[in-house]
């Protein structure tokens, strides 16, 4: 029997390779000799650079950069074969490494995304994924251009410090600088964000309170983004501000588009097709896929999803196992998903379930083969 396992991480708990090996090592104890093929899985945030090379065996590189208030973090990326590098923006730009009481959204910068992207230029990278999510920033990516060359000038022609407030006082902008090697280099952002980069539903609104932004702040980026659309609509002659993503990451999107052409692609199909779920499902009688919780906002192109979408096509079915299920989460069966399981086996707190997972994962995982085993031993008499 040939089980396919594509779970996505279990946030501030295990990594989606640990996931997937938990859920191996219970299907085994319920049935020693059965196939288990794992595909980690992630859908463009954190922890996708890691499920991509556990999938596909790629090489795992680190380059110090800067954080997204200007120190020195060392970030890691990926190396696939064909010239292929993952990008992680968190890595070097997330949210994750700011305390709370660090946390500033107006000078926030994304420059250590555009030195790793330089790092994989210099490595002769022909494709980038840049997976977004989990930013701490705000600049509308132009600390991600600034790194890259392109100069962001004031009044006095003078270099705009870091951060998405500071953008209100552009005035003059050369891409002189801007490296070529861009030109030929494919860029795919994984991310599942529509949202514009301004307005109710841009960036700055929606996002920029997650990030420290009071109402205040919030009004103020926002002012400041829209200037810097602007600007570079003058230099362009085409308006990137309201293409669907270019709020993600606080705007990051808004500069993948405008200045690096990129395609924009949701961030589960982008890891299902490095790591080759499509093929792997091939032949297996079943998925099993997870995350930390399932609910309605499951089915807005979250892992699960996804993974059910492709195994659908194949006609397999799915069974989640997931740290919790919540409001709504029925409404994924007709999706392929033909059961949802909850870690929990009893009260716990929510730190006792992050910290027995993986045992919990294991339990769960023989429960669900020993009953799938079960019916088809009923079904053959």
């Amino acid at each position: 029997m040939k089980i396919v396992i594509a779970p996505d991480s279990f946030k501030e708990s295990l990594s989606a390779p640990m996931v997937a090996e938990a859920i191996a090592a219970g299907l085994r104890q319920a049935a020693p000799h059965v196939q288990c093929v794992s595909i980690p899985m992630a859908d463009g945030g954190e922890g996708t650079v890691e499920a991509v090379l556990a999938a596909t065996g790629g090489e795992r590189r680190s380059n110090q950069v800067q954080d997204a208030l200007g120190r020195p973090i060392q970030a890691h990326w990926g190396w696939l074969p064909g010239k292929v590098a993952i990008i992680e923006m968190a890595c070097a730009a997330g949210l994750e490494h700011i305390a709370i009481t660090e946390r500033d959204p107006l000078r926030a910068s994304s420059f250590g995304v555009g030195q790793l992207i330089a790092h994989a230029l210099d490595l002769g990278a022909e494709q980038i994924v840049l997976g977004l999510g989990g930013s701490a920033t705000n600049d509308a990516g132009a600390g991600m251009l600034q790194a890259l060359g392109l100069r962001l000038l004031d009044q006095h022609d003078n270099e705009l410090p870091p951060g998405g407030a500071a953008l209100a006082k552009l005035a003059r902008i050369d891409r002189a600088k801007l490296d070529p090697r861009l030109k030929g280099v494919q860029i795919t952002i994984a991310s599942d964000v529509n949202n514009p980069l301004c307005g109710p539903t841009g960036a700055s609104a929606i996002f920029g309170p997650q990030k420290g932004a009071t109402p205040e702040q919030v009004s103020t980026l926002d002012a400041a983004l829209k200037h810097f659309a602007d600007k570079c609509a003058d230099v362009l002659s085409h308006d990137h501000r309201n293409a669907p993503g270019a709020g993600a990451a606080g705007g990051l999107g808004f500069a993948a588009h405008a200045w690096m052409q990129a395609r924009f692609r949701p961030g589960v199909e982008v890891v299902a097709e490095l790591g080759g779920l499509a093929q792997a499902i091939q032949g297996a009688q079943l998925v099993i896929t997870g995350e930390g919780r399932m609910d309605a906002q499951t089915l807005h192109g979250k892992t699960p999803m996804g993974v059910a979408k492709i195994a659908q096509a194949a006609g397999v079915p799915v069974v989640a196992i997931v740290g919790s299920l919540g409001a709504g989460y029925q409404a994924l069966y007709p999706t392929g998903i033909i059961a949802a399981f909850s870690l929990v086996s009893g009260p716990m707190s929510l730190d006792q379930a992050c910290s027995n997972a993986g045992q919990l994962l294991r339990d769960r995982a023989q429960d669900v083969l020993r009953l799938w085993l079960a019916a088809e031993k009923h079904q053959t008499r």
